[in-house]
């Protein structure tokens, strides 16, 4: 491997529906969770389904995509990379957070 890329591949469900902000200069920018599901057996033979929540945020022609025709329960497929930021709540309080950048959305199910 001559060059590591920040890269992740998810297919997901979104948990809600997309929330939308429109900046000053226009553009758009939709916020939206999607839940992925894995299923294993224990060791006692249970079958045991772990959810994982990810955080996504789409810009520009995507953020309108999201906007027009995505809604709570819909399947998709994102790629994109992994951004980690901080940011201070009111109370003055240190927060972190890791989001994925979409760079590429495909819907999927009906």
């Amino acid at each position: 491997m001559n060059s590591l890329k920040n890269k992740v591949q998810l297919i997901g469900n979104l948990g809600n529906d997309p929330e939308m902000v429109t900046l000053e200069n226009g553009n758009k920018l939709a916020k939206f969770s999607i839940a992925t599901n894995e299923t294993y057996k224990n060791a006692t033979g249970e079958k045991v389904t772990d959810t994982q929540w990810h955080n996504i945020v789409a810009w520009g022609k995507i953020a309108e995509i999201v906007e027009n025709f995505l809604v709570k329960g819909k399947e998709v497929a994102i790629e994109g990379k992994l951004i980690s930021r901080s940011y201070e709540t009111k109370e003055g309080e240190k927060r972190y957070i890791t989001e994925i950048k979409c760079n590429e959305l495909l819907m999927l199910g009906k």
